[in-house]
């Protein structure tokens, strides 16, 4: 694709035609710079399986504000819309419609609250809250979702990798398989989510991270084709990179071949200064393996070299590895948690590709139209009471109890003070006889969850670092109970509705006259 080509797909065009269509028809009937509200929020934890999440981590808004402020209709998106034809042959989007997108298609009418990046979420809580123009507000819809989705399911997949290695060093080794860019995107997310560091070279220099890798089987293949030996291959690449080296020890057999020549090469280093990084692993009984190569290392003095593990690795595979080498060690005379903090861990496709469930269902909902002065709230109803959407002008609270641990993410409405209700009524979105009542005494912090993040088109503020998204990520998991944090059967997080808007939510459903939905 050329670049221009490549600008213009990547622009405010970034959206689907349905979203065109709608912004036209709101011109024509005089709706189109009339406020609306949206909430960005999904529906459910990515389920993998075997396995399901009990959080996410919210990422992918940065590049968000980003498209934000670059994405606007100049002459050639212009151009190409009026190329476009009916099915009977017509102009499709009308002239005048063409030149108020001219004139008036950025973004500048819009203004966002959310979720800081790096922060858990959890379901059906507005994340993102978007006021402007209807018809900018409704082509907006589709680089919002697509930006913000991927990168969340990301991160979500990195933290529980990350929980699952008990703190150890996570790298990110997807860009081979991801799907095309996306492995700039997920290499982003998942350093938000949990990962040290990544492999991918681009990103990681523009994210002021430095790459981290070790070398391909392809190393020992050429040196065995030309007549050489891995013994040879290692101790090229170690004489190449004394300070940084790690040799992958299975092209031949792991134990019998790969693991001598990599104490040989490390004891040549040694004598002259250097400290070996330690060996890589990629096929086999990677626990066993584990457990072999340390017990061998060690007797060789080389205590502290660490052991990089790949091969399609995700939460599950490095718990059960984990759970083996605290089983086996001590038959080795290993101790199990000395091992356990010497181990790295290299993941790729089960990352970059969020293996299990590759996407996030993510929406976005009309929630309330501005009329006057007054937010007039919208609401969508479904047959399935979980996706009827809450409407109105909202905002999210995250409450802790007396521990200070995190024990529901509460939606209001924008007027309400959430602060001075005693007891704080808790309503479940969709089920009428589940409630919870938590007397002020219980209550350790009322915590408000959304913050502005643009105003008229422009981030308020800079982007967030990596650390400091880090740094939020790691504050809320600890907040949360462990049985939220569990890699499988997790227990289910509160999201509740304040009294006041659970009773809207019933008032608008009860007037459309659709169900039964009332206590």
């Amino acid at each position: 694709m050329k670049p221009n080509q490549k600008k213009i797909a990547e622009g405010i065009l970034f959206t689907d035609e349905y979203q065109l269509t709608m912004a036209q028809l709101y011109y024509r009937f005089g709706l189109h710079e009339k406020n609306a509200q949206f909430d960005y929020f999904f529906r459910d934890y990515p389920e993998y399986g075997s396995h399901k999440a009990g959080y996410c981590i919210n990422a992918g808004q940065a590049w968000l504000l980003d498209w934000i402020e670059e994405a606007r209709f100049g002459d050639v998106e212009i151009e190409y819309l009026r190329s476009q034809r009916s099915a009977a042959g017509h102009q499709l989007f009308a002239d005048d419609f063409l030149g108020w997108l001219k004139a008036h298609g950025t973004f500048e009418s819009i203004n966002i609250l959310s979720v800081p990046e790096g922060r858990v979420v959890h379901p059906n809580t507005p994340i993102g809250v978007v006021t402007g123009w209807l018809a900018m507000a409704q082509i907006l819809e589709t680089a919002l979702l697509n930006l913000q989705t991927y990168q969340t399911l990301i991160a979500t997949k990195a933290a529980r990798i990350k929980e699952s290695t008990q703190g150890q060093m996570l790298l990110e080794f997807g860009a081979r398989r991801a799907q095309e860019r996306a492995a700039i995107a997920g290499a982003r997310a998942a350093l938000i989510g949990g990962a040290d560091y990544s492999s991918n070279v681009g990103i990681s220099h523009v994210l002021g991270y430095p790459p981290k890798g070790t070398h391909a089987h392809s190393l020992v293949q050429v040196f065995l084709a030309l007549g050489g030996s891995e013994l040879d291959a290692f101790q090229a690449y170690a004489d190449l990179y004394p300070d940084d080296c790690i040799l992958l020890v299975d092209t031949i057999n792991t134990l019998d071949s790969g693991v001598p020549n990599a104490i040989k090469v490390f004891e040549g280093l040694r004598r002259k200064g250097h400290k070996p990084v330690g060996i890589r692993l990629d096929s086999g009984d990677l626990a066993y393996l584990s457990i072999c190569a340390a017990s061998m290392m060690d007797d060789a003095g080389f205590e502290d070299a660490k052991i990089v593990l790949s091969n399609n690795l995700d939460e599950l595979a490095i718990w059960q590895i984990i759970t083996q080498i605290q089983q086996e060690a001590p038959r080795y005379g290993i101790e199990p948690d000395v091992l356990v903090r010497r181990m790295v861990y290299g993941v790729g496709t089960g990352l970059i590709t969020s293996r299990g469930d590759g996407a996030l269902d993510g929406v976005y909902k009309l929630v309330a139209v501005q009329e006057q002065d007054e937010w007039v709230p919208a609401i969508k109803i479904s047959e399935t009471p979980q996706k009827t959407l809450t409407p109105g002008d909202k905002r999210l609270f995250r409450v802790y109890d007396e521990r200070g641990q995190a024990t529901a993410d509460l939606i209001a409405l924008s007027d309400e003070n959430v602060a001075d209700q005693d007891p704080l009524v808790m309503r479940h979105p969709s089920v009428g006889s589940m409630r919870r009542s938590l007397p002020a005494s219980q209550i350790k912090r009322i915590e408000p969850l959304l913050e502005e993040a643009v105003r008229d088109g422009r981030p308020v503020q800079p982007s967030p670092t990596i650390e400091e998204m880090r740094a939020l990520r790691e504050a809320d998991v600890d907040k949360l109970d462990p049985g939220v944090r569990r890699l499988v059967n997790p227990h289910v997080y509160h999201v509740s509705l304040t009294q006041k808007l659970w009773d809207l939510k019933q008032q608008m459903i009860n007037r459309l006259n659709i169900g039964n939905h009332t206590e």
